[in-house]
């Protein structure tokens, strides 16, 4: 691959080129300002250095990619899941899929939607249920789960409820013991006083 910093415009001109003297002198004049624009051009790269972007370039690539419910005030990571994860919900917008999608960016992983036909509720509504492992939900949490939920969902469908499942893991030292024991009395054959 070419570099501008590597680039030598002499070499690339002809061999009557390379002899005259403007030629030369601009060739040479041009050079600090290709290194200075090959210095520049890795600024161009926006995408795929995400992890580096700071809060405010993160905030404007969510303004260009229109990503739904965008949070601001939320940490740059999630800023950048949220980015990340918006081509995806905009392509399955209205299915299951970016409910899911939804709830895993705001919850983790441990979401899942349960549909009318699945609970016998009424039609075209549904349920998420969100399994609370390595972190709880504040009601700043679910206020943001369910507007992203109504950013997500097809306009038929009604959301019954989020149900928070609280899973607690803890590790249980358990020891038990057993003695047994009987007396057996023996007498001997005949009367017993």
């Amino acid at each position: 691959m070419m570099r501008l910093k590597d680039l030598d415009l002499l070499a690339l001109q002809t061999a009557y080129m390379q002899r005259d003297l403007v030629t030369q002198a601009t060739c040479y004049a041009l050079e600090p300002l290709w290194r200075e624009i090959d210095e520049k051009m890795v600024s161009l790269l926006i995408y795929p250095r995400i992890s580096e972007l700071s809060g405010e370039v993160l905030d404007e690539l969510a303004w260009q990619y229109h990503v739904d419910g965008y949070d601001a005030t939320a940490s740059d990571i999630e800023k950048r899941r949220m980015i990340l994860d918006s081509p995806t919900i905009h392509r399955y917008k209205g299915t299951v899929y970016a409910v899911e999608q939804i709830i895993a960016a705001v919850f983790g992983d441990q979401g899942k939607v349960t549909e009318w036909f699945d609970y016998g509720g009424s039609p075209y509504h549904f349920k998420v249920e969100v399994y609370c492992i390595d972190r709880g939900a504040g009601e700043a949490d679910i206020l943001r789960a369910e507007q992203l939920v109504n950013v997500a969902k097809n306009l038929r469908s009604i959301l019954d409820e989020i149900r928070l499942i609280l899973v607690g893991s803890a590790k249980i030292a358990l020891a038990a013991a057993s003695i047994q024991s009987e007396t057996v009395t023996v007498y001997p054959m005949g009367s017993v006083d």
